[in-house]
């Protein structure tokens, strides 16, 4: 055992020697190899990281929300929908809940206007999101004005700023009164937008939902899963464009080495002459040369990775975020949690090395197999 450790030691200090000859060509491939790591870990590591936080931020969200269609759109709940399903068995807690959206034409933004159900604010101010803030340039205590869909010009008073770790979700978000929001948009007193409830056995969240439909028919219950697998479904659907185009730079990069084995320079060749000659045996140059292409690529997949990883969760992975996040006038600001899953590690792991190895070691052993003088000729 002992002997085979030291013929590996000897044969990989002989490799880095052999790659050090060759400085330029092999910074170059291990340059454009780890890229291309890169840009698949990257990709991978965002959107696993976004659905992280994704079901950790919707993992407080009620189990059911409640809307009313009016052909086929989104329409206010009318007043007795609250009261009615008060009387179903196994809704725990219910509430109505006031939001709508609005356009802003001086940084050409859609916001979210919504009622806080968890603070009490004063009629005439405001608690807006990170993004707003930032986009707007307000501070609390500042004024803003917005001119309602009716034309009247309100204006309100910055109360606070929503804190920055909740950006993912209330970067366009404005909190206001209850007055407030139904004066602004216009909202008679007894409607609401939705409505959302808890249920006090999980197991019973289906049947509820059931008997929502039954009861108010002109209404959709939107279960809490069917959100999650929405974003999951979104998440995945981005993914997979960033990575399809990353696949093909992959097989480009797997035909290049291809190539680049089958036609082995006149100094690989001299050099797999000489070793045949001085009597290295046909499975020592192919242990040579294993070593070769796994030290390459295997310092390539670390070097892509790592950097990958600070992309995502130190620069919030500035390079793909817009295409993976959406085109939207306010960009969040968030600091994703470092979440690393050890399938998609090994599903990377194996695309991006085997196919080099594989692409390479062929050819090579079929200039091992030749003749030393035929090798070393050409």
């Amino acid at each position: 055992m002992n002997v085979w450790i030291e013929k590996q030691k000897y044969l990989i200090d002989f490799t880095v020697a052999s790659l050090a000859r060759r400085k330029a060509k092999n910074l170059g491939l291990l340059l454009v190899y780890s890229l291309i790591v890169f840009l698949l870990a990257s990709v991978m590591l965002f959107t696993h990281a976004l659905r992280q936080a994704a079901n950790e931020l919707l993992a407080g969200a009620p189990e059911i929300v409640l809307q009313r269609m009016v052909a086929g759109r989104h329409d206010l709940i009318p007043p007795g929908y609250l009261e009615r399903i008060a009387r179903l068995r196994g809704v725990q807690e219910k509430q109505g809940r006031l939001w709508g959206y609005y356009y802003d034409p001086v940084v050409k933004a859609n916001y979210t206007f919504m009622v806080a159900d968890d603070r009490l604010l004063a009629p005439g101010t405001l608690v807006v999101g990170a993004g707003l803030a930032r986009t707007r340039g307000v501070a609390p205590g500042n004024l803003i004005s917005f001119r309602a869909y009716s034309g009247k010009l309100f204006t309100f008073s910055i109360a606070d700023i929503l804190p920055a770790k909740s950006e993912l979700l209330s970067a366009d978000l404005v909190l206001l009164s209850e007055a407030d929001f139904r004066a602004f948009f216009d909202i008679p007193p007894g409607h609401y937008t939705d409505i959302t409830l808890r249920v006090a056995n999980p197991l019973e969240v289906r049947n509820i939902a059931g008997k929502l439909a039954q009861q108010f028919p002109d209404s959709r219950p939107i279960l809490r899963e069917e959100i999650l697998r929405t974003y999951d479904s979104i998440f995945s659907w981005r993914e997979g464009i960033v990575l399809a185009l990353a696949t093909l730079a992959l097989l480009a990069f797997a035909i290049l080495a291809w190539e680049k084995a089958s036609g082995l320079s006149a100094d690989e060749r001299r050099e797999i002459g000489i070793l045949k000659a001085i009597g290295w045996e046909t499975g020592d140059v192919l242990r040579m040369k294993f070593w070769e292409g796994a030290l390459l690529s295997l310092s390539a997949f670390l070097l892509g990775y790592l950097a990958a990883y600070v992309h995502v969760f130190h620069f919030s992975a500035s390079l793909l975020a817009p295409v993976l996040m959406g085109w939207a006038v306010l960009y969040p600001r968030f600091e994703l949690s470092p979440v690393i899953d050890g399938l998609q590690v090994t599903t990377l792991f194996f695309f991006t090395v085997f196919p080099y190895a594989a692409a390479t070691l062929v050819p090579i052993w079929r200039a091992a197999i030749s003749d030393p003088d035929a090798v070393m000729r050409g």
